[in-house]
């Protein structure tokens, strides 16, 4: 498997490609990938999504996607690292924040636009950026970096909100300890019990679950709930793997326990919801 590195801040491209597939890799930095024009499928961890003209993804390090062109698709592409989020003055004073919301915005295929005012904003920006760096004009480059800063919060606020939770403003660095390792270890329901938990960050239980509720906005379990059923939908919608296999993945003891907490969480069962899902589909292709 192919792997790409960068060597530099961040850097910004653009290709128009006709048929045929963008070759599966992984990378060691972020990638922006917003689709200017065409359609075809978007492929990442084992999941599909066909994508259409304003659909932006976001491939964090060591994501393995491709693309498979089904009509002349022209991709724009930033590309930007860990040391860029840190020095570029993004945020300044929430770093970590920011940090968070990016690595964890993997697992996910399809376009991490949710919010419709910023998908508007999103393709001005991106015309911006190409036009900037076409001219080379006075100042491009500072303009540049301006464009590209809004364009990685505008999709940092679209993923914070898809991961169901807000980092409060005073989160410290082990609120986001304890988030990472709840997204680590979501396929171990052992180690997301709340014993397990304070054991492994020596806390008493008492204390976690007001600790969380104050830096996340969210009680604890919920957050877990929340984050195993939106990865679930995602393999019954994106996927094609068999209830048995997600079964295994997740943790469960079987079918029937998956079925149980799917329809305690989403009123229907998987398979329900996998059929409605490929009809809407299918209706839309």
């Amino acid at each position: 498997m192919k792997r790409e590195d960068l060597h530099e801040p961040f850097s910004i491209e653009y290709e128009t490609l006709d048929e045929g597939t963008r070759d599966g890799h992984k990378h060691s930095f972020f990638e922006l990938v917003y689709i200017v024009d065409g359609t075809g499928t978007q492929c990442i961890n084992q999941s599909q999504f066909a994508y259409h003209p304003g659909h932006m993804f976001l491939i964090t390090p060591e994501d393995c996607h491709s693309f498979k062109v089904k009509t002349t698709t022209t991709f724009f592409y930033l590309r930007f690292n860990d040391i860029y989020i840190r020095e570029s003055g993004i945020l300044t004073g929430n770093i970590q924040k920011l940090e968070f919301i990016l690595q964890n915005a993997n697992h996910k295929p399809g376009c991490i636009l949710k919010n419709i005012v910023d998908k508007q904003v999103v393709k001005p920006l991106v015309d911006a950026i190409i036009r900037e760096y076409e001219s080379r004009d006075i100042y491009n480059q500072e303009l540049i970096q301006q464009y590209v800063n809004t364009l990685i919060v505008l999709v940092a606020r679209n993923i914070a909100k898809f991961l169901h939770l807000e980092l409060s403003e005073n989160a410290d660095q082990r609120a986001v300890n304890i988030l990472n390792f709840i997204q680590a270890n979501i396929y171990y329901p052992e180690k997301l019990r709340a014993e397990y938990l304070c054991r492994h960050f020596n806390v008493s239980v008492n204390y976690l679950g007001k600790y969380f509720k104050q830096h996340t906005g969210s009680t604890l379990q919920k957050y877990i709930t929340q984050y195993r059923q939106t990865l679930i939908e995602h393999r019954l919608i994106h996927s094609d793997k068999r209830l048995g296999e997600i079964v295994d993945e997740f943790g469960f003891t079987d079918e029937s326990h998956l079925n149980k907490f799917f329809r305690n969480n989403k009123g229907i069962s998987p398979k329900a919801f996998r059929l409605m899902n490929y009809q809407r589909l299918k209706a839309v292709v």
